[in-house]
């Protein structure tokens, strides 16, 4: 079957504002094959898929009302932004998205002007629409701000203090909130619950057949009309108090689907509105596929598929993933420890605690789109007794940072932070990048840091973080298979800033801090074959140090070169001040740091990303002759 859809509509827009002149009826026969176009692009590339489908009428209707790049439309996470992509200037690229050189997977203002905010974390959207708004009433740029905002996002604190400060100061916003109950695990919460209730049965029925007359729906001052239809809606359902005191006229909720309510209540926004305004607008995920609207994560996050049958195309897998021996390894510990909790920030899968949930449900807690909470809420669990594991990716748990600092180790509270998704990650790019949480955890007095070099160290350290109650611990893994090592059953835990030997060598030492180990050990053999036998050592921990073999490798060699998957000032910062403290600098060693690059890199394959980085196994082998002074005159072996 081809991935080509028939789209006459859609062939014919190459801007949104070849959507002015279209019909009603035609902009409906547009949203159908910007569906279908969806679909069959993310079929070809793999992606976010349900997010999108569930908001492919509201891209079209915002796309004709409102009048973007001058209006600021704003896609909160920006998973569900590849509809928005495909209107604007960037169909003929959708199939390159999230690939090398290709579309990101998410907004960016680098790639088109379409893309007035860049995002992939949750919860941003108002907080920066409403900078957009204070910045045109500043004599900034002209133009409307609209920020569009699922129920999943909206559960986190950032949404409130944004619309607790906009309806401070009143000025003309427009946030829809896309209401589809499910961001990428079903939502958790009492905010879940209250929008539940917003539009359980008739009252949701009967304001679809009110909205048909949208224009009467706006709130006061306009007209009596308008007051009428205000105190109708409250009477009907419990409408919006919560987001009217906050500061926010109401309007909702409306079918997110129905292209004529959508076209009617936007319009009548655009014209009317003085304030703030949230718009309630409910969605499905997956909307009009089915394969994706009767999966668990309503297609969340797909491999390449088949077009008919929704089947994803996954590569065998040689070994088990980190994530899921991560996951098994604890769900060991917590049946010998009733002590033993997990909490998760809305991430039950990626972190691989969904069974754990199962098994555990009374110790288990997806606290939602809340990673300052998160963290916090551990530090209480901790002090109250028990030994919380929090699992959170590493690039999510830079938005928990003064929480670690201020309610975990100034009290050194022994929280296990379980750091998924370290180093590069592949096709989410840098904003997913796990780079930094060796430098940011590592500086902190008290704090224990790891590093698993494959999956069997990862057991171990996953021991050694259940059996440690002397403050605050942390151990990375990377996204993606293992190594495929033997994995031990009954892993004893490690003892606290000890490294260990991998194979004695002479001249160069390398120690290697995570999973660069396996590249390390590439790069040995090739270097054999020249004559050169390095030492390799693995460290373990970034904190505390491993003091003792550091000053053996370094008075034992000629050169010592560390590696690791993080940014600078991070495990090779250490080392080097380690080194400095000591003097050993006096003495004529040559120490290289091998750290990602001061840069952010874009998407591809992890391989390409490193290839990037300067990480792989012939980046170690030329760094190794290079500090030893060996010039390679462009040969290899």
């Amino acid at each position: 079957m081809s991935d080509q859809p028939n789209t006459p509509l859609l062939d014919k827009v190459q801007t949104p504002a070849d959507m002015k002149s279209l019909s009603d009826a035609q902009l409906r026969k547009l949203a159908d094959e910007l569906r279908a176009e969806t679909i069959a692009a993310v079929s070809v590339t793999g992606g976010h898929l349900g997010a999108g489908l569930g908001v492919v009428e509201m891209t079209v209707a915002l796309h004709a009302v409102f009048d973007a790049p001058k209006d600021k439309i704003i896609w909160d996470v920006s998973h569900q932004s590849y509809p928005h992509k495909i209107l604007t200037g960037r169909r003929d690229r959708i199939r390159t998205i999230r690939t090398e050189g290709g579309l990101s997977g998410f907004t960016k203002r680098s790639e088109s002007p379409y893309d007035p905010f860049g995002a992939a974390h949750s919860s941003t959207s108002i907080s920066a629409a409403l900078g957009f708004a204070v910045a045109r009433d500043l004599g900034g740029d002209p133009g409307d701000a609209i920020a569009i905002i699922g129920d999943g996002a909206i559960s986190a604190g950032m949404a409130y203090e944004a619309m607790n400060n906009a309806g401070h100061l009143g000025k003309r916003l427009i946030v829809i909130l896309n209401d589809n109950e499910m961001s990428i695990a079903p939502p958790v919460g009492a905010m879940s619950s209250y929008l539940s209730q917003l539009y359980a049965g008739a009252p949701f029925q009967e304001f679809k057949a009110a909205a048909k007359g949208a224009v009467s729906l706006l709130p006061e001052p306009f007209r009596e009309g308008a007051k009428r239809a205000k105190d109708v809606l409250k009477h009907m359902t419990v409408g919006g108090t919560l987001f009217e005191q906050l500061g926010f006229s109401y309007v909702g909720p409306i079918d997110g689907h129905d292209m004529d309510q959508l076209l009617s209540v936007l319009r009548t926004v655009k014209a009317r509105a003085d304030g703030p305004i949230l718009i309630h607008a409910i969605t499905k995920k997956g909307k009009g596929y089915a394969p994706a609207e009767s999966a668990s994560d309503k297609g969340h996050a797909t491999a390449k598929f088949d077009l008919v049958t929704g089947k994803q195309a996954k590569a065998p897998s040689n070994a088990p993933s980190y994530t899921s021996v991560f996951a098994e390894s604890l769900l060991k510990h917590a049946a010998a420890d009733p002590r033993i909790c997990a909490v998760t920030a809305a991430m039950p899968d990626g972190t691989g605690l969904s069974k754990f949930m199962e098994r555990y449900a009374s110790r288990c807690f997806d606290v939602g789109i809340a990673e300052q909470h998160a963290v916090t809420f551990s530090a209480g669990l901790a002090a109250g007794g028990m030994r919380p594991f929090c699992a959170i990716y590493s690039t999510f748990l830079q938005r928990g940072y003064d929480q670690i600092v201020h309610d975990v180790a100034i009290q050194r509270l022994p929280v296990r932070f379980a750091i998924d998704r370290a180093g590069l990650v592949g096709a989410d790019g840098a904003t997913h990048a796990g780079s930094f949480d060796v430098a940011f955890l590592a500086n902190l007095p008290g704090f224990v840091v790891m590093a698993a070099a494959d999956e069997a160290e990862l057991v171990r350290m996953v021991a050694t973080a259940a059996a440690y109650d002397e403050g605050p611990i942390a151990f990375r893994f990377p996204r993606g298979e293992g190594v495929g090592v033997e994995i031990p059953q009954d892993a004893t835990p490690l003892e606290i800033g000890k490294g260990r030997m991998i194979r004695e060598g002479a001249q160069v030492a390398i120690l290697s801090f995570g999973t660069r180990l396996s590249e390390v050990m590439k790069a040995c053999e090739t270097l054999e074959a020249k004559g050169i036998k390095p030492t390799v050592a693995d460290a373990r921990f970034a904190k505390p140090l491993d003091r003792d073999l550091i000053l053996q490798l370094a008075a034992g060699h000629d050169a010592l070169i560390t590696v690791e998957e993080g940014a600078v000032g991070g495990f090779g910062s250490h080392v080097g001040q380690l080194l400095a403290d000591e003097g050993v600098f006096d003495h004529g060693l040559r120490f290289r740091s091998m750290v990602l690059p001061d840069t952010f890199i874009d998407q591809a394959s992890p391989k390409a990303m490193y290839d990037v980085a300067g990480m792989n196994a012939a980046h170690i082998e030329a760094k190794v002759l290079e500090a030893l002074g060996i010039a390679r005159l462009g040969k290899r072996a």
